[in-house]
C-alpha cells in the first residue's frame, strides 16, 4: 500500500510481508514470532513484564511509607544520622520492591500460562478463557489460606478478568 506524499512511492509492509529482509532476518523473525505465539513464550513474557511492573509499583508504594515522621517508624528513623536513614530507607524500598515484583511476576506468568493452555485446549479465543484462567489463578494463590480464601480468590480474579476482558473487547464507535 502506498500513501500520497511519501517520496519514491514507498509502501508500508503488512504483518506477513517480509520484503527487503535477508533470508537470515526472515528466519529470525519467524522464530521470534513462533516463540511469542507459544504458551511458553507468552508465560515467560508475562512473568518478566509482571516482574518489571511489580518492581516499579513496589518502589512507588514503598516510597510513600516515608512521607511523614509522625508514625512510630518515622520517629525511629528521624533519630538516626542521615546516612543511616538513607541506608535503611533504600534497603527497605529494595526489599519491598523485589517482593512486589516477585508477586506480580508469578501472577502474570500463572495467569497467562493458564489462559493460553485453556485457549489452546478449547481452540477458541473468547471471554471464557480469561474468566476460567482468573478463577484458577485466584484459587491457586488463595489455596494456602484455606478453601474459603481459595473460593474468594477464584471469584475475585474471575470477576476482574471478566471486567478487563469486557473493556478490552468492547466495540469502539
Amino acid at each position: 500500500m502506498s500513501f500520497p506524499g511519501i517520496p519514491g512511492g514507498r509502501s508500508i509492509r503488512g504483518p506477513g510481508d517480509m520484503g527487503g529482509m535477508s533470508q537470515q532476518e526472515q528466519e529470525l523473525t519467524r522464530a521470534l514470532q513462533a516463540t511469542m505465539e507459544s504458551c511458553a513464550g507468552k508465560t515467560v513474557m508475562s512473568g518478566v513484564m509482571g516482574f518489571a511492573l511489580g518492581g516499579a509499583f513496589g518502589l512507588f508504594m514503598s516510597s510513600m511509607s516515608y512521607d511523614t515522621p509522625l508514625s512510630a517508624q518515622g520517629q525511629q528513623l528521624t533519630n538516626l544520622p542521615l546516612r543511616q536513614q538513607l541506608s535503611r530507607g533504600f534497603r527497605d524500598m529494595g526489599s519491598r520492591s523485589y517482593s512486589s515484583a516477585k508477586n506480580f511476576g508469578i501472577i502474570g506468568a500463572m495467569f497467562a500460562g493458564t489462559e493460553c493452555c485453556i485457549e489452546s485446549y478449547r481452540a477458541k479465543s473468547d471471554w471464557k478463557n480469561g474468566v476460567t484462567a482468573g478463577c484458577i489463578t485466584g484459587g491457586t494463590l488463595g489455596a494456602k489460606a484455606g478453601p474459603q480464601a481459595a473460593a474468594v480468590g477464584c471469584v475475585g480474579f474471575a470477576a476482574f478478568s471478566a471486567a478487563i476482558d469486557a473493556f478490552m473487547r468492547r466495540q469502539t464507535d
